[in-house]
């Protein structure tokens, strides 16, 4: 398991808003058989502070994206399909729909980039576009 210099920069559009975050943080990297595994603690700046997020990367096709602690989800992001996901809120847990249009995975040893494309509905209502865009260095030993 590598440390490793986490820039994550999260874009949402919706019919009526725009806005974009950005988190610069610590975590660890582990390859396991070709599939990249990133953890990291959130805090104030995501909104779920005392959480911990793994995004589980396998090549350009699937990314999953698991928080658990003081908030749970599981979100499945798969090109070209729908999965319908758990997703905790500060107001509680809802099911929302999640169709994926493009994974770009360029992962290595060396820490690389991770991107991320996909719409989310509720109750099949558009709910936003999002864009994440993760940039990972490895911090030197």
């Amino acid at each position: 398991m590598e440390q490793i210099n986490l820039k994550l920069r999260s874009v949402l559009d919706s019919e009526d808003d725009h806005s974009e975050t950005e988190l610069m943080t610590e975590g660890t990297m582990e390859n396991d058989g070709g599939v990249w595994k990133i953890t990291y603690e959130d805090s104030d700046a995501t909104g779920f502070e005392g959480a911990t997020t793994t995004i589980t990367a396998d090549g350009d096709s699937m990314v999953s994206i698991v928080r658990t602690g003081t908030a749970n989800s599981n979100l499945v992001i798969e090109t070209g399909k729908k999965h319908f996901c758990l997703y905790g809120t500060p107001f509680g847990d809802i099911t929302v729909g999640i169709f994926t249009h493009k994974i770009e995975n360029r992962l290595s040893e060396n820490g690389g980039s991770l991107y991320l494309k996909y719409t989310i509905d509720v109750n099949s209502a558009y709910m936003s576009d999002n864009e994440i865009y993760l940039d990972i260095t490895k911090l030197k030993s």
